[in-house]
């Protein structure tokens, strides 16, 4: 399924609604997506194939949103979708969809309307990528697995632990995780942006945990990126490095501490709390800790976020919205200061002509507006590709977080001197609701305490909770590492371009032990 093929689905499906009785406004928004993946799956002591068969996921069809004129002279709009079927057949049973389900919306004023920005993204995806074949999938994923397995024998560590290769594999040796292709083509045509407008994205990763069973230690690894060429080993070495380093971990008691949070665990606190509290839908539902903030200081003068989903080679990078409307950047935390929302063009209509937007957002006229430009109208589904079936929501792209006067790691952790370093969290989410900003984590692996400015043993994973509250952390920030890398956490849409960041007095409370703590 072509761009071009797409293309001339959404101009045909177009001009055929358009035509029928009733419609007022119609946009079309045409999508192919596959999802490649290969397993890895190394067991030293058990049998096991390394890299499993390759699998594959694919899905074409029509997303119709259609505005519908009332006998009142109000309107009406619905939403209908056709998978499989790109043809005008299928473009009419999306319609009778739509007509169905169409509802008179009080707070809609239209269909997106063109913006006064060019695109600036075009012809950015890698071919190679977008053509792949199962027998370079699969040599991607041994290429991963190779490294791990080449850092395992290469760890004096572990020789010294095992003393021979069979007691090298009774060691329980693990390497386990996916490399994943994703394949993004869309088109999009509407009544105010009449002229059919394509795109193509293409994304690979991998993600690998690495486990010495007999040891009870466990590391992590990943890489991110859009080239095949570009693809290398590092997920494999880096969870076999982790995995090895945190052999002989220790426990962590309850209490304060000046914590350095890996990229990783940052990205999680993004994606679950800050993100979501930056999107103008939770501005406009008050249900965001920055409630009325706009202009006003939500964390250290040191602390920049910003999304950008027109940045050349960055994972999530996209050259139009699902909507139709360049993408870009905006700034949502500068220097401190929250000075902008992710939005799409529903949610930035509806928030301008609330009566209460000065209330909610802390501004009003020109100031609102430069705030909520929809640049962040995507219809993603759950990290798998721009969806047909989807209605377009608000959703980050490339999030980048920036501190003033970054240092290295090695600077950073010395200038902590005593605390923890945090390099792998999970289930990370707002209690109390998101409005009150309190939050909660587990520390499940990569982790170390920090002792005299060196990282000292490893934590053990799961024997940590994180129990704070994310203006705080936001506020109590005292250092940003200068090297950032693109993170993904599970089932999120956007990556996150994080550094490492150190913030005080964060609260850990030791969760109870089981077996190890009988007597």
């Amino acid at each position: 399924m072509t761009a071009t093929d797409l293309a001339k689905a959404a101009q045909d499906a177009f001009e055929f609604v358009s035509a029928q009785a009733g419609v007022t406004e119609v946009e079309v928004f045409a999508a192919a997506n596959a999802t490649l993946l290969t397993r890895l799956n190394y067991t030293s002591h058990i049998p096991s194939n390394g890299v499993e068969e390759p699998k594959s996921a694919a899905s074409h069809g029509l997303g119709l949103q259609v505005v519908f004129a009332g006998r009142d002279g109000g309107a009406s709009i619905g939403f209908g979708s056709e998978s499989a079927d790109l043809t005008v057949r299928g473009a009419e049973r999306a319609l009778a969809k739509a007509r169905q389900g169409a509802v008179v919306d009080p707070e809609f004023v239209s269909l997106p309307r063109p913006s006064p920005r060019p695109r600036t993204l075009t012809n950015y995806h890698d071919a190679r990528l977008m053509a792949l074949d199962d027998a370079t999938l699969v040599e991607s994923g041994w290429r991963v697995v190779g490294g791990g397995l080449r850092t395992f024998l290469a760890s004096s560590r572990l020789a010294e632990l095992a003393g021979s290769d069979e007691g090298l594999r009774a060691l329980g040796l693990i390497l386990g995780g996916d490399v994943t292709v994703l394949q993004e083509r869309v088109a999009l045509i509407s009544t105010a942006m009449p002229r059919v407008q394509t795109d193509e994205s293409t994304l690979i990763t991998a993600f690998v945990t690495a486990m010495v069973e007999a040891r009870q230690a466990k590391g992590s690894g990943w890489s991110t990126g859009t080239r095949l060429d570009e693809f290398t080993d590092e997920a494999g070495v880096e969870a076999a490095q982790n995995a090895v380093a945190a052999i002989g971990g220790a426990r962590v008691p309850s209490g304060e501490y000046t914590i350095v949070f890996g990229r990783q665990p940052v990205t999680d606190l993004i994606n679950n709390l800050v993100v979501p509290a930056c999107m103008a839908s939770a501005f406009y539902s008050s249900s965001t800790p920055f409630l009325g903030r706009l202009g006003r200081a939500i964390a250290s003068p040191r602390l920049n976020v910003y999304d950008d989903g027109a940045h050349p080679g960055f994972m999530g990078s996209k050259g139009i919205t699902c909507e139709g409307l360049p993408t870009g950047r905006t700034d949502l935390i500068r220097d401190g200061v929250f000075v902008g929302c992710l939005s799409n063009w529903y949610e930035t209509q509806r928030l301008l002509r609330d009566p209460e937007l000065a209330t909610k957002l802390g501004a009003a006229g020109r100031e609102a507006e430069a705030a909520l430009s929809p640049r962040n109208g995507f219809r993603f589904g759950d990290g798998g590709g721009r969806q047909f079936d989807n209605q377009p929501s608000i959703a980050a792209s490339n999030v980048v977080v920036e501190g003033a006067d970054p240092v290295s790691r090695e600077e950073l952790v010395r200038h902590v001197g005593n605390g923890l370093y945090i390099g792998r969290i999970w289930y990370t989410y707002p209690i109390n609701g998101l409005r009150a900003g309190d939050f909660t984590c587990t520390v499940v692996g990569d982790s170390y305490i920090i002792r005299d400015g060196r990282l000292a043993e490893p934590v053990r994973p799961n024997v940590i909770r994180i129990n704070d509250n994310i203006a705080k952390i936001l506020n109590n920030v005292v250092g940003v590492t200068r090297d950032v890398k693109g993170t993904i956490v599970w089932a999120a849409d956007e990556v996150v371009y994080a550094p490492e960041i150190a913030v005080s007095g964060v609260r850990v409370d030791a969760i109870a032990g089981f077996m190890e703590d009988l007597p």
